[in-house]
């Protein structure tokens, strides 16, 4: 397999266990913010599609044509990171895999070293390359992907790669007492030091 094989290979993988995130739970559940940012896991799929997008279309002058208001200028900051009442998980999921298409269609149509501009990005670094920004969308799917690795154990105790390929030992194999700072216990009380 070649290098770029390679690395469209893993960002294939990282989608997919992306959205396995979401397997198995209701709509409360794949909305809820879990963190004081609103951190939830169907925003996660929306905001890692929306970069993909950006990355693999604006930045190689291959359009993808989907509206994405969230991302105009005036809207609100980090709207791509979490999802209104009025977007659906099937819509979200759509996009999801419209934004693959597209990059994988980019992916599949340049050599590693074609030439794209990020214009977000500071000049001095704004010029990149297929290879560069194919790393970097490996980086950030990962990124977010630890985040929701984390958001699914909060809301049913589902760990690892997905719900049926854990690549974990069973929950509570691990137990918190035997990993808590010496002087504390697994409420989560402290000594005084």
């Amino acid at each position: 397999m070649d290098d770029k094989a390679i690395l469209h290979r893993y960002l294939h993988l990282r989608r997919a266990e992306l959205l396995a995130k979401l397997d198995g739970l209701d709509e409360y559940d794949v909305r809820r913010p879990l963190t004081p940012t609103g951190t939830n896991l169907l925003g996660l799929v929306k905001h890692v599609a929306s970069v993909e997008i950006g990355y693999f279309g604006e930045v190689f002058d291959r359009p993808h044509g989907q509206p994405l208001p969230w991302l105009d200028d005036g809207a609100e900051p980090d709207a791509d990171r979490w999802v209104t009442p009025e977007q659906s998980r099937d819509q979200i999921v759509a996009l999801h895999y419209a934004a693959a298409a597209h990059s994988d269609a980019t992916i599949d149509a340049l050599p590693l070293d074609a030439d794209g501009v990020v214009p977000w990005w500071p000049a001095e670094r704004r010029h990149v390359t297929l290879q560069q920004i194919l790393v970097h969308m490996c980086v950030e799917t990962a990124q977010h992907l630890g985040h929701a690795d984390i958001l699914r154990e909060l809301i049913d105790g589902t760990a690892g790669k997905a719900p049926k390929n854990a690549n974990l030992e069973p929950p509570g194999t691990l137990r918190r007492g035997r990993l808590n700072p010496p002087g504390c216990n697994s409420a989560g009380g402290c000594l005084a030091g």
